[in-house]
């Protein structure tokens, strides 16, 4: 049985294959040492490397005892390594931060982008305290976690990773473990609390990524039945992705949602984000070789190839059921390539990876057109094309896989493979998905999580973080109620339409007043503000539409309202629309 993720080399540890599969005696292999020099000269300059060590001292023996003799590093392979972890560091900031951030409203750019910049942030620090050694320590609690043999990067320094420094597949590693948490965010995006967020993400990298790493790569069960993930099928797409459908489902849609147009506010950035994530994929697949070699270079074309087929899938799958394709669905249907391919992307041939991207193209399109007769508010398509793309790559990965590819591999495509990776795939929804509902629910113990309808009216940018990604009209005052105004022809809300029109108040009054009231004063709405706002449609005039509420309680609070200007303004209820050719008062 080979393990799929590589072992630390490190007091005298038996040496293990690479999480790629690749034997040491393959021309491909993480330890090319021996094929290169024979075991004579591997023997007499591991010698050699002893005695100079002893005569200086002992190197990096952090936990008291003399450090044990490291391989020697190769430099084309560390090379690569160090420009493949600042790829992937790349997807996340700025990569997944643009193309995330042009899919939101305006008013959530800014939370969008946090998302993913509190990540790095936030994950590079646990990685380092306990995160990598809770996923690639040795054995503990019967396998389901890693030790804490390398807490706080303990036994580390001077250690080596086949060919390349640990203290380098450390960092690799952990660009993996911050992009993951990041993925998630898309699914909730414009509606949860940033505190708890920052919870989410704290208890979700520690409770389910780092195991679930070390099932699939650390030497757990999944890695012991012999299920292959190249880089990442299951620890990343999968686990975020059925996270990802279960937070959005606990969050509830958005305020809105089905009856408000939501666009995406700047494409732009979305296809420069998908671009981003496109390049920098080379170091998550190619980068996951652990080496510069063949493997790593048939990794590279098949990402290359399947993001390519899967632009065109989503494309022209797009093209034919609405007419014109999109360069937003281009781009994502290139990202669902993407994630179909990881899994596979060092155990199937170039052919297979370009069949596994057109399908996963069309495949992921056809999910995300499933979401509104499902019924959730998946807000950026995190579900369609992680978790549907991620499971379909590690399915297709126990079809197409090859010792053509990978002569490594123990099993080449068939049942027995495809019902092993079956078996990871159940696995995988069943923790991510239990676990992250455990883990919202302790979260709203302790502060809420889907923020108040207020703070989402009002954007979580002003709400959350108050700032706002554009200063219009050089820096005109923000508003400061929660309820933004906009375009009169949508209706805010499903239900009976009823007019109420305004009398003993001239509609000039009506007009200064009613406008004062939508802009910041310095002092927060009246619940009859609120109230009235929520359910209103459009003013013409006097006249105010409404769309769902109770009558006679907003029309007691509209004429609370204007009774302020005018003691004896009255608020009647009206059947039917009268003048509707009157002109609409903008900004409602």
């Amino acid at each position: 049985m080979l393990p799929r993720c590589p072992v630390p080399q490190f007091r005298n540890a038996p040496r293990k294959h690479g999480r790629y599969g690749v034997r040491p005696s393959q021309k491909h292999g993480m330890l090319p040492l021996e094929t290169a020099l024979g075991k004579r000269r591997v023997l007499a300059g591991g010698l050699l490397g002893f005695l100079c060590l002893a005569i200086a001292q002992p190197a990096f023996a952090q936990s008291g005892e003399p450090a044990a003799v490291a391989p020697a590093t190769n430099s084309g392979d560390t090379a690569w390594i160090l420009t493949s972890t600042a790829l992937v560091l790349m997807m996340t900031i700025p990569g997944l931060a643009l193309f995330y951030g042009g899919l939101v409203r305006s008013k959530n750019v800014l939370s969008t982008l946090m998302h993913s910049f509190f990540c790095a942030g936030l994950i590079s620090v646990t990685w380092v305290l306990y995160g990598y050694s809770l996923a690639f320590g040795p054995n503990s609690l019967g396998g389901l976690v890693g030790g804490l043999d390398f807490l706080a990067l303990r036994n580390v320094l001077g250690q080596t990773n086949g060919t390349i420094p640990l203290i380098l597949f450390v960092m690799f590693q952990g660009t993996f473990a911050i992009i993951t948490p990041a993925l998630i965010s898309g699914a909730f995006a414009e509606r949860m609390r940033f505190s708890a967020f920052a919870l989410l993400m704290l208890l979700w990298s520690t409770f389910i990524y780092a195991p679930l790493a070390h099932w699939v790569w650390g030497g757990g069960w999944i890695q012991q039945l012999g299920a292959l993930d190249f880089a990442g099928g299951t620890v990343v797409h999968i686990s975020s992705g059925i996270a990802a459908l279960v937070t959005a489902i606990y969050c509830g849609k958005r305020f809105g949602h089905g009856r408000e147009p939501m666009p995406p506010h700047n494409l732009p950035f979305t296809v420069l984000g998908a671009s981003l994530l496109w390049v920098g994929w080379f170091g998550f697949n190619a980068g996951s070789a652990l080496g510069s070699n063949e493997l790593a270079s048939l990794a590279f074309i098949n990402t290359n190839t399947a993001a390519a087929a899967a632009a065109l899938g989503w494309m022209i799958a797009e093209w034919l059921k609405s007419g014109k394709p999109t360069i937003l669905g281009a781009a994502s249907g290139a990202v669902a390539g993407l994630v179909v391919i990881t899994p596979a992307a060092g155990f199937v041939t170039p052919l297979s990876a370009l069949v596994m991207g057109a399908l996963g193209g069309v495949v992921c399109y056809t999910a995300v057109s499933l979401k509104p007769r499902i019924g959730y508010d998946d807000a950026l398509d995190v579900v369609g094309v992680h978790m549907v793309g991620g499971t379909l790559g590690a399915l297709l990965t126990g079809l197409l896989a090859t010792r053509a590819a990978n002569p490594a591999i123990e099993l080449e495509g068939g049942l027995t493979l495809l019902v092993k990776q079956a078996i990871a795939i159940l696995a995988t929804y069943a923790f991510s998905g239990l676990g992250t509902l455990v883990i919202l629910m302790v979260i709203n113990l302790v502060t809420r999580v889907r923020a108040y309808r207020e703070e989402e009216t009002m954007g979580l940018d002003l709400s959350q973080h108050s700032e706002r990604a554009y200063a219009f009209g050089g820096g005109d005052p923000v508003t400061a109620f929660a309820g933004e105004p906009r375009p009169a022809m949508i209706p805010p809300s499903l239900g009976e339409q009823f007019t109420l029109a305004v009398e003993g108040i001239s509609p000039s009054a009506i007009s200064r007043h009613w406008r004062g009231l939508c802009q910041s004063n310095g002092t927060p709405p009246t619940p009859e503000f609120k109230q009235v706002y929520a359910n209103l449609s459009t003013v013409r005039e006097n006249h105010f539409r409404f769309r769902g509420g109770d009558r006679e309680e907003i029309r007691a609070d509209l004429e609370a309202i204007f009774k302020e200007v005018t003691p004896g303004a009255t608020v009647r209820i009206i059947e039917a629309e009268q003048d509707s050719s009157l002109p609409m008062l903008v900004g409602v």
